[in-house]
């Protein structure tokens, strides 16, 4: 890997170290993703992550039933009416997790240098000598020298909450293991997993599927994690499945690379998914530590070039237990945005952590000064270069919008969508100006009720680095009507006049209140120039407006 990958902007002057950074609306550009749970799941808190940077709210059901996640989620749904935050809904499958369960509830202690047997027999009571797991076939994949790793909190790198087994032999269905560190399991659930060993278990489990058809439809969720994602065949069952769910065949797909199938695969699989989230916990079990790094580089690029959004995980631990992150935790957010990375996902520093509205704070400033640095002019080469000519129409146009951005020094780019692509080829250029995009409806039918398309695609934007969605409502004649007050989890509503007139001048419209939202979140102001990029008839168009005009 060249240095020349290293995008920072040079040279930096040490005198702006001490220069306090002054904060709007868009501060940051990478998208923070925030695990609800036990400690972030009322309403008050829910408003300071949404105020403090939280843009996706990520439901694990490795826990917890449906009746506890619902309430999390109307608590969200509070929350964004309350502070007007966009936030989009992220499900986490379980998928193929290997799982330990601890009928007796009692905790179980671990002492290093002694033996321990795990069982497929489900009757065994968990024990410090006898931990039964749900895979049958274990014994069959593993052998002597394989490591496996057990925790409620598996992969927090705290060794008092997760015990690290050496595999001695096997025993007929048994697998007998030398206990590595010692440790206490508490709880009733524990997750097992095998470094490097592939595992025979569905990527989309029955459980999943149940909860997708259940709790997913009826909360009309954005995105899937799939977890342990390992082929492209396993997004394309993933996709099969929602295309049958009513309006979720518009949910997107994220896969989550944990393994060392999924990292050999993951040419194939970026193709298929919508996303990425680089799942660095497992992958530092399965890789060996001085290699993660490269996988990340690696993965990035290869998503920036595809112009599809990568989430990075495992990035401020401590701060589960602590107010401050560590000094390597802070230059590890760093490096992932200057790597590239669309969003950075927190998972117990957030659910069960002690400082989850400090940590999306702390993490959102780490994001925003590494975004000051971010050498874009050497990424907008690197991304035209990679995708080589001739450019498909909409790319060429989408490269010039960011181009003309940069040019003219633009406060923000506008533009107009309806699917989303658009918006997400300018974010693939990784502009240094916030991207309004503008949200446009569309009226479909099934043959049996007519609907407007929209709202999925522009809470979809919240996971992408640089995008801020605004959805235009044709049902909402003006905003702030009190029908709009009534909507719930919904993105902002911008004035769409009526079908009967023009195109332009409906845009035109549009367009107006869209800037007006800019000036009130304060990015954009007097004497500003703004970059439109819109489609007139059948062409699309991208021009320089001065604020001024309007």
């Amino acid at each position: 890997m060249q240095a020349s990958h290293l995008l920072l902007e040079e040279p930096i002057r040490l005198a702006s170290i001490l220069e306090s950074s002054t904060p709007n609306a868009f501060s940051s550009m990478t998208k923070i993703i925030g695990t609800l749970g036990p400690s972030s799941r009322d309403v008050e808190t829910i408003e300071k992550l949404l105020n403090a940077g939280m843009s996706v709210a990520r439901f694990d059901f490795s826990w917890g039933d449906s009746d506890f996640h619902q309430e999390t989620l109307d608590n969200l749904k509070k929350a964004v009416r309350n502070t007007r935050k966009l936030c989009a809904v992220m499900f986490d499958t379980v998928g193929p997790e290997l799982q330990i369960i601890n009928k007796g509830e009692a905790p179980i202690n671990l002492v290093v240098d002694e033996f321990v047997v795990l069982t497929p027999d489900a009757t065994q009571q968990a024990s410090s000598t006898t931990l039964p797991v749900n895979y049958p076939e274990l014994a069959s994949v593993v052998k002597p020298k394989d490591t496996i790793f057990v925790g409620q909190y598996l992969f927090t790198g705290s060794e008092s909450t997760s015990v690290w087994l050496e595999v001695m032999e096997v025993q007929g269905p048994n697998v007998k293991c030398l206990v590595k560190n010692s440790a206490t399991l508490t709880g009733t659930l524990f997750t097992a997993h095998a470094a490097g060993v592939p595992v025979g278990l569905p990527t989309l489990s029955d459980f999943d599927k149940e909860v997708i058809s259940k709790w997913g439809v009826k909360n009309s969720i954005d995105f899937i994690s799939l977890s342990y994602t390992r082929h492209a065949e396993d997004v394309r069952q993933a996709r099969l499945h929602l295309s049958k769910l009513g309006d979720l065949y518009q949910t997107q797909i994220f896969a989550k690379i944990e393994n060392i199938e999924g990292l050999k695969h993951f040419d194939e699989i970026l193709k298929e998914a919508d996303g990425i989230i680089l799942s660095r916990g497992n992958l530092g079990i399965d890789l060996p530590p001085e290699k993660v790094f490269l996988f990340q580089k690696a993965a990035l690029h290869k998503c920036n070039m595809a112009g599809k959004p990568a989430i990075v995980t495992r990035v401020v631990d401590s701060m589960t237990d602590t107010p401050r992150p560590t000094r390597a935790e802070a230059t590890d957010v760093a490096n992932a945005v200057l790597d590239g990375a669309d969003g950075i996902l927190l998972g117990a520093e957030t659910l069960r952590g002690l400082y989850p509205v400090e940590t999306i704070t702390i993490v959102q400033k780490i994001c925003a000064e590494a975004e000051k640095v971010f050498n874009q002019a050497v990424f907008f080469k690197k991304t035209v270069k990679a995708v080589g000519e001739p450019m498909a129409h909409l790319e060429s146009i989408a490269s010039s919008a960011v181009r003309a951005g940069t040019k003219v020094r633009a406060s923000v780019i506008v533009v107009f969508t309806s699917s989303g692509r658009a918006a997400r080829l300018i974010a693939k250029y990784k502009p240094s100006m916030p991207v309004l995009v503008v949200v446009i409806p569309k009226l479909t039918t099934n043959h049996l009720r007519w609907s407007f398309t929209g709202a999925f695609q522009a809470r979809q934007c919240l996971a992408v680095r640089g995008l801020f969605p605004m959805l235009a409502d044709p049902r909402h004649p003006a905003v702030g009507s009190e029908t709009r007050e009534k909507e719930e989890h919904r993105p902002v509503n911008l004035q769409y006049p009526t079908m009967a007139e023009s195109s332009t001048s409906t845009n035109e419209s549009i367009l107006k209140v869209a800037l007006d939202h800019g000036k009130a979140a304060g990015i954009i102001k007097a004497h500003d120039r703004i970059v439109v990029c819109q489609k007139v008839g059948d062409s699309s168009v991208v021009k320089i407006i001065e604020l001024d005009a309007y």
